[in-house]
């Protein structure tokens, strides 16, 4: 890993992957530990800003550390570790709102989606949530930031805290780079509007059984243009036939017979449904080896070498502050 630069990539606890997560961010994951010094967190700080008690997510957090192992990232070249298990981040989410203007976090559209969202629980560290992610991706000095469209608000403002830090301090932390991945597409639900989502139950998942994947499926909403199997299909607007694209080499031949009214949209979605259970077969049987145990282990071994990594740069910041360093044992 040495003389790469380092990529760094956090994800709350949301448990098993759906095609969302896969299309949009477990492609980009597995493709970059190749390419960087590939860092991924499990985001359970975050995650208790909108489940404040840890022991409710557990199983989740398990299913999801599994998935991103299914799915192909691998352990020995990408770092995986529990954000809560680093409490320099802590430390450095403090130094760090010390100066971050009030205003820049409250032009942060995330916020205002949450509040939306859980108006019930508008705490604190939900406003604060911007700064937390700020100090995950420089307290392992990560260089780039793979993310989705959507989540470039937080890698700019995490750049202009950087900068702020370094200018009022001395220079300590590179500054992030913003990466996108130009493939990565919006990946609609089952209900072909929103956008995939557990919590609004239009998902697909990646390792769940064939049996609840072909349910998923066969629930889709489909063309809302056709009316009958033998009216002309218009592919383009249609949510089944866009998924076409991510599983068949010749989608266009399914457009084709879509339009041509050769084939219905029931058809569709078995065909659909059968080549993601065949896709995903392999990481179904990777899954089905790990336990919880061997979870647990890499968790570990990514914490303490993440723990090094954050402990090295919080020496840097208290002494850029001007604060004492650390007691040593």
């Amino acid at each position: 890993m040495e003389g790469r630069k380092r990529s760094l990539s956090g994800i709350r606890v949301t448990g098993r992957f759906h095609l969302g997560n896969y299309l949009g961010a477990g492609v980009n994951y597995v493709g970059l530990q190749d390419e960087y010094e590939s860092y991924i967190f499990v985001a359970d700080y975050h995650t208790l800003t909108t489940i404040p008690n840890a022991r409710d997510f557990k199983d989740d957090l398990y299913d999801m550390v599994m998935d991103l192992i299914a799915i192909g990232v691998d352990p020995e070249r990408t770092v995986i570790y529990r954000q809560s298990t680093i409490p320099m981040v802590a430390e450095l989410t403090l130094l760090l709102a010390m100066v971050t203007p009030l205003g820049w976090v409250q032009r942060v559209p995330t916020f205002k989606e949450k509040v939306r969202d859980q108006p019930d629980n508008v705490n604190l560290g939900l406003f604060e949530y911007p700064v937390l992610q700020s100090a995950d991706i420089i307290i392992v000095k990560g260089d780039v930031v793979p993310v989705g469209r959507d989540q470039a608000p937080h890698v700019e403002l995490t750049r202009e805290i950087t900068r702020r830090f370094n200018r009022t301090y001395h220079p300590v932390f590179p500054e992030p780079q913003l990466v996108l991945n130009p493939e990565a597409p919006i990946v609609k639900g089952t209900d072909g509007k929103a956008k995939m989502s557990k919590s609004l139950k239009n998902i697909v998942g990646v390792t769940d059984p064939p049996d609840v994947i072909r349910k998923q499926v066969m629930s889709m909403v489909t063309d809302v243009k056709r009316p009958r199997k033998t009216d002309p299909g218009h592919p383009r607007s249609c949510n089944v036939c866009a998924f076409y694209k991510f599983f068949f080499d010749d989608w266009e031949h399914y457009w084709d017979l879509c339009r041509k009214a050769q084939i219905g949209c029931q058809e569709k979605k078995r065909i659909l449904a059968e080549r993601i259970v065949e896709r995903f077969a392999p990481f179904r049987e990777r899954r089905a080896e790990l336990s919880r145990e061997e979870i647990d282990a890499i968790l570990e071994t990514g914490g303490e070498r993440a723990r090094a990594i954050a402990a090295r740069t919080m020496d840097e910041v208290r002494d850029a502050v001007g604060l004492p360093p650390y007691a040593r044992a």
